[in-house]
């Protein structure tokens, strides 16, 4: 079982510090107002938020990044110039609510088409986002599959080694065998022949009418 430490960071954590740190982007704040905000919420650092931001999550969200960008600049675009039509002097009353009302429909034209093509981008975010997600589900299934073919193999090693060692020990006792065997034949052979040499008759004497010594044949009386 894989051992998870207390303050690793979570998908929610990863997905929580890659919004906090896109929607800082957008209003134009900065990333380290985004990582205060994150290590707030999540009892963290703000190092340690901007640490995991550059180590793992950023490069994940390249296009998001990219996206938010845009619409910063789009925001402050369309500020500026609202803010320059407002400033001309007006030099008639007339005049004033004609250009009141030609500005009002340019910037309703301008906020329209800005929310539509940030309606479309953002979508297209959340596809990706959603296949992220899914390409994360697949990974975290497969090493799952990988850990418990993981236990699987070191308990088939397991196996093979209490089998290696009772073949070992059988063969050790196998030796023990055949080196007693072998001395018991030694034995036999050793008997054997001391049986044959005891089996052999020993040579007969009589003693002639002379007082001499005489070997008797083998067989005779």
């Amino acid at each position: 079982m894989v051992k998870v430490r207390q303050d690793a960071w979570s998908h929610e954590d990863d997905l929580l510090l890659a919004e906090t740190v896109l929607r800082h982007i957008r209003e134009g704040s900065t990333q380290l107002n985004a990582f205060d905000e994150v290590g707030d919420h999540l009892n963290r650092t703000s190092a340690a938020c901007g640490f995991r931001w550059n180590a793992e999550v950023r490069s994940k969200y390249e296009s998001a990044i990219d996206l938010a960008k845009r619409q910063r600049k789009e925001k402050k675009r369309a500020l500026s110039s609202v803010s320059k039509k407002t400033s001309v002097p007006a030099v008639s009353l007339h005049s004033v609510n004609e250009k009141a009302e030609t500005n009002l429909e340019t910037n309703s034209l301008a906020v329209a088409e800005t929310s539509s093509l940030s309606i479309d981008k953002v979508i297209q975010y959340l596809k990706e986002l959603k296949k992220e997600s899914n390409a994360s589900n697949q990974s975290k299934a497969a090493l799952e599959t990988l850990e418990k073919e993981n236990v699987m193999l070191k308990s088939k090693v397991q196996e093979l080694e209490n089998q290696l060692s009772s073949t070992e020990d059988q063969l050790v006792s196998i030796q023990e065998d055949y080196q007693t065997f072998i001395q018991i034949m030694d034995r036999a052979r050793k008997m054997t022949v001391l049986d044959d040499k005891d089996s052999r008759t020993a040579p007969a004497f009589r003693m002639d009418k002379n007082g001499n010594l005489q070997q008797l044949a083998q067989g005779s009386n």
